[in-house]
């Protein structure tokens, strides 16, 4: 073992260094503090570090990091791994995991859970008395709440400081999709056209035989430009497109007629009830839909539309009766969802900020309605003797 004093940590020339990894490149590290990696924009840096280490022997990594928001990052990557080697499902005995958390369903007000996530404590930090005016402050403001739970409960959060569901609720609906098994039953699709520069959804939804749903999202962005929108929006979009979970088009912007081949095609391979679009995008390629015979139709965004939608996908999700084989693009959307509640109770979905995505999880709440209004124009009088009997 080395023993390396005070003073030459401080005589040390790199002990800390530029956040630009370009510079990086090239280094011999012994060893990399890796200080709150959950603020870490991209993950560039970290593979620069990571991968001069094992030029010498005995190197060492040390992360320290309070938990951070979302999945797709680097951060949650080695705070997943890390809560894998702890529970032993995975064998890795280089590395160590030292996890100070509390559960997600915990009472966040309970000093007792502060004690046990916060061992300090008892020795006087934090301050007892400041976390309890924060914790006051937290009582009315979800926001302070939030952020009290990431930062002082280490509680691993999702973008959405007014989530629309829980995520871990939501996860639960992870089982892989069998688009095979899915092609000769009823299929309701619901598109969100995005601006051009924007992410496009294209969403297919299935009744279940449990009375809940099945979905698979397309995603559709410009090819131009792709890391640097992954800079902008905090996601691995180019890791995305390798592993076929979205779909860069040629150009600058999203390219609407490669978008509208694709819903052809997603027609000739399934029994297509219903397109539902949001005709604010969506004019010229509906009309191009309906001339030709598809089953385009308009589903305007207002509450009157969208929040029986939305109850609908809410009711499936809570009931564990939401499937949709864990789509990483589709989850990030919904983790990015802010709701908006009017007084009679119904929501309607916003993004919580200009750079978050949300129109997957749109389309899906347009699918999961236009499939749920589908299946119950079925009167409850309809029977084999009188098979004819609808109410539209």
């Amino acid at each position: 073992m080395t023993i390396v004093t005070p003073a030459e940590l401080k005589a040390h020339s790199n002990l800390s260094i530029s956040s630009d990894a370009g510079t990086q490149h090239g280094r011999t590290p012994v060893f990399v503090l890796a200080d709150e990696l959950h603020a870490w924009k991209k993950r560039d840096l970290w593979d620069v570090l990571r991968s001069g280490l094992p030029k010498t022997k005995g190197a060492l990594v040390v992360i320290a990091t309070t938990a951070g928001r979302g999945q797709d990052n680097v951060a949650h990557e080695l705070y997943d791994y890390a809560c894998k080697v702890a529970r032993g499902d995975i064998d890795d005995p280089a590395f160590l995991p030292i996890l100070f958390e509390a559960p997600r369903d915990c009472d966040w007000r309970d000093e007792a859970v502060w004690e046990y996530v916060n061992p300090g404590l008892a020795c006087g930090y934090p301050d007892i008395e400041g976390l309890r005016q924060l914790a006051r402050e937290a009582e009315n403001r979800p926001g302070d709440r939030e952020a009290f739970r990431q930062l002082h409960l280490n509680i691993w959060l999702d973008h959405s400081t007014s989530p629309f569901v829980d995520m871990a609720v939501y996860d639960q609906g992870r089982a892989q999709v069998d688009l095979d098994a899915l092609r000769g039953l009823p299929c309701w699709l619901a598109v969100d056209l995005s601006s051009t520069t924007d992410l496009t959804a294209i969403v297919a939804a299935w009744r279940g035989d449990d009375g809940g749903y099945i979905v698979h999202p397309w995603f559709y962005c410009p090819a131009d430009n792709l890391r640097r929108r992954a800079e902008i929006d905090g996601v691995p979009y180019p890791r995305w497109r390798d592993e076929g979970h979205i779909t860069p088009t040629p150009g600058s912007v999203v390219d609407y007629d490669f978008v509208e081949e694709r819903i052809r095609d997603l027609c000739a391979e399934f029994d297509v009830q219903e397109i539902a679009f949001d005709p604010h995008m969506a004019r010229q390629t509906m009309t191009r839909l309906i001339a030709d015979g598809l089953p385009a139709v308009e589903m305007r965004q207002g509450w009157v539309t969208m929040a029986p939608a939305i109850k609908e996908l809410e009711r499936a999700i809570i009931a564990g009766k939401f499937q949709h084989g864990a789509h990483p693009v589709l989850r990030w959307n919904f983790s990015n969802i802010a709701v908006e509640t009017d007084k009679a109770g119904n929501k309607t979905f916003h993004k919580g900020k200009s750079t978050d995505r949300i129109d997957g999880a749109q389309a899906a709440a347009m699918a999961v309605g236009r499939a749920f209004a589908g299946e119950t124009r079925t009167s409850a009088y309809n029977s084999p003797d009188n098979p004819g009997l609808f109410i539209f």
